[in-house]
């Protein structure tokens, strides 16, 4: 496996190379990066790969990583049944269908 196909974000499945690839079509900012090839937009939110692409990003436009921007990102979720949100106050989630 070459270099360039290395898995960045494990989510979306996003290589290196996309990255890279970003960068060179402009990209400065994570929130740039994360636009073009959705590396962290899945489940983990960036939690694993929010580094990797700071790094990324700093190597290859000379930024120090300090002046690189945080992502805007969303705490991780977890899928629920519709049924717990419907529930009513002080009811039980087992009671609920």
């Amino acid at each position: 496996m070459a270099e360039e196909d290395l898995i960045i974000c494990r989510c979306e499945e996003v290589s290196l190379n996309e990255i890279l690839a970003a960068i060179q079509e402009g990209a400065r900012t994570i929130n740039e990066v994360k636009r073009r090839t959705r590396a962290g937009m899945g489940l983990c939110q960036g939690k694993t790969c929010r580094r990797l692409v700071t790094q990324i990003l700093a190597r290859q436009t000379g930024q120090p990583m300090g002046d690189i921007l945080p992502s805007t990102f969303r705490p991780p979720v977890r899928p629920i049944a519709l049924g717990i949100l419907s529930s009513v106050e002080g009811e039980e989630e087992d009671d609920v269908p």
